[in-house]
């Protein structure tokens, strides 16, 4: 019959990480909590509950409309932004493209091209003009 205390070592590595995951895990969610109540910064003031972002009232009502120009430059920011994202992996790759560099160069002028046709479009219909 194996000893059961030499068995239950065997399990302590596992015992002491899930403590230490345990502890961490506590000390991250009640540690703002606290450092909030001892700053003060969970006490709400008027320049606190102003608009931020958007431009309209942060405590209206649910059923209020958004203009659709903040919708539309929302569409904008999240296109360039995977423009951006599509830019350096090309770039990188770009270096070792061989003779595929005309090929890989001609796709990626084919894709900023229809982006920038996009961009012209929404800037010819005023999408960006904002009142």
């Amino acid at each position: 019959m194996p000893d059961v205390a030499a068995l239950s070592l065997q399990y302590l590595p596992i015992l002491m990480f899930l403590g230490v995951a345990l502890a961490f895990a506590l000390l991250f969610v009640f540690a703002p909590v606290l450092v909030s109540k001892a700053v003060g910064t969970d006490k709400p003031y008027a320049d606190k509950l102003t608009e931020y972002e958007s431009g309209f009232p942060a405590f209206s009502s649910a059923r209020g409309q958004f203009d659709v120009r903040f919708y539309l430059v929302s569409i904008l920011f999240i296109i360039f932004d995977l423009e951006v994202a599509f830019l350096f992996p090309w770039a990188v790759s770009l270096s070792k493209a061989g003779p595929d560099l005309y090929l890989m160069w001609g796709s990626m002028m084919c894709f900023l091209g229809i982006l920038t046709v996009g961009f012209v479009y929404e800037w010819k219909k005023g999408a960006l003009d904002w009142e």
